[in-house]
């Protein structure tokens, strides 16, 4: 009798592929007074003496970050009071560290593979076609030569093959709640793709990057470990967009290529509730009857899902930059009854709504929405994703304020399955804030 063997898989979920300090990077610039321009914490913060700029928590900090700032100090102290922007700063200390020797520098990705700073792709002949990226690096030229002196740059053919550089192969870091607070270049972490269907996230701790396994791996293969650039919660159409705009290549992973209507609207049979894919914004042509009861979407219902679908996009357009739970309440009502709650328009309404309840504390409202928002987060970033995770902290969060007990420990649990996936459990964010909150809610359900 033959035996089955056992498949081995060399990766498992949670394992950390890579771990990484960056080869150069800054802090944005409207949060030098909160946080440290070397270790980006939030700390009591001492003044740069010199340029009066940047702040350290400790002379420590300033001692570690005193290679990168030495060439920039003067220079920040002599423009002042104008802000340097941020890709300026950056790109300045990329060309000071090539200068002293950066470019023999190695990220290693395994035992013997490695890539240096002349390694990353500059896509040198797609930026000359670019004209908005053309114009962004005309404004910078001026700004460096007024910053560091034009001495003190390299010609104009290298100057534009860093810049390039520095725009594809630039890693936003983030907060431990997914939010941009500097860029940095990893030289090792540059080698991996992009896919819209990852099987690896991206996490920092502090300017440290740690790419993750979200996935189980036969093997580690760089070919076939990939991460996402970009914001998932989006069509196809605006993904691919977004990824030939910023790093020049179309993606042609599952998602991007197979036929996956993101446009739901809700079957009519009340006790049926299934979504019925919209595959043509075209209102003389009706959806197909629903896979599962086979009621049909009448005329004017598909009409009026078709005008709240193009009121609901112009809203959102609107709402970029700041959103108003007012407007998203409006949007959410008009969609009740014809939108599927996986519709991804829907989706993004209700994260929206989420956030912006939460801005204004109310939170019973905040509880709902996000609620609610967690099948969407599931079905467009995935089982195991940092947003998914933090969306399930906050949630914990808020039920405990509301005394909430029961909710509060369910949500924080999930959030600790997918967060000891993400980010692991020595992560600041599993440690000193979602155990805490664990703890305390544990003790209020011992005390009930």
């Amino acid at each position: 009798m033959k035996t089955k063997t056992k498949r081995v898989l060399a990766v498992r979920k949670g394992s950390v592929l890579l771990t990484e300090r960056p080869f150069v990077y800054v802090l944005k610039s409207k949060l030098r007074e909160e946080r440290c321009d070397n270790c980006f914490k939030r700390n009591r913060l001492l003044k740069c003496s010199g340029c009066q700029y940047v702040y350290y928590c400790n002379r420590d900090c300033q001692r570690e970050s005193w290679a990168d700032h030495k060439q920039e100090c003067n220079n920040l102290r002599r423009v002042s009071p104008r802000i340097v922007p941020d890709a300026a700063r950056l790109l300045s200390r990329i060309i000071f560290k090539l200068q002293r020797g950066g470019d023999l520098e190695k990220g290693y990705y395994s035992e013997t593979n490695f890539r240096r700073f002349k390694d990353l792709m500059s896509h040198y002949s797609d930026l000359k076609q670019d004209q908005k990226r053309m114009e962004h690096f005309t404004s910078l030229c001026g700004v460096l030569i007024d910053f560091v002196g034009e001495s003190n740059l390299p010609n104009s053919a290298e100057l534009m093959g860093i810049y390039g550089r520095m725009c594809v192969n630039g890693f936003n870091i983030l907060d431990p709640e997914m939010l941009s607070i500097g860029t940095g270049i990893y030289l090792a972490c540059s080698v991996i793709d992009h896919s819209c269907d990852p099987n690896a996230v991206a996490v920092f701790d502090g300017i440290t990057i740690h790419i993750r396994a979200v996935k189980d791996m036969p093997v580690l293969d760089w070919k076939k470990v990939f991460i996402s650039y970009i914001d998932l919660l989006n069509f196809p159409k605006d993904r691919q967009a977004e990824l030939q705009a910023t790093y020049y290549f179309l993606c042609d992973c599952k998602p991007c290529t197979s036929i996956q209507p993101l446009n739901v609207i809700l079957c009519p049979n009340e006790n049926c509730g299934r979504e019925i894919p919209v595959k043509k914004q075209d209102a003389e042509e009706l959806p197909q009857p629903c896979p599962s009861c086979g009621d049909h979407i009448k005329a004017d219902t598909y009409r009026d899902y078709l005008e709240v679908e193009e009121f609901t996009r112009h809203q959102l357009e609107i709402m970029k930059d700041i959103a108003y739970l007012d407007v998203c309440k409006v949007c959410l009502k008009k969609q009740r009854g014809l939108f599927h709650s996986l519709d991804i328009l829907h989706v993004k309404v209700l994260d929206l709504a989420f956030e912006s309840s939460i801005q204004i504390g109310q939170w019973e409202q905040a509880v709902e929405f996000g609620q609610e928002l967690i099948a969407g987060y599931e079905k467009y970033y995935g089982e195991y994703h940092p947003l998914l995770g933090i969306h399930y902290l906050k949630l914990g969060k808020i039920n405990l304020y509301l005394k909430k007990f029961n909710e509060a420990l369910n949500t924080l649990k999930n959030a600790e399955i997918v967060i000891r996936v993400t980010h692991g459990d020595r992560h600041a964010l599993y440690r000193d804030q979602l155990l805490p909150l664990v703890r305390q809610t544990e003790a209020e359900l011992g005390e009930v």
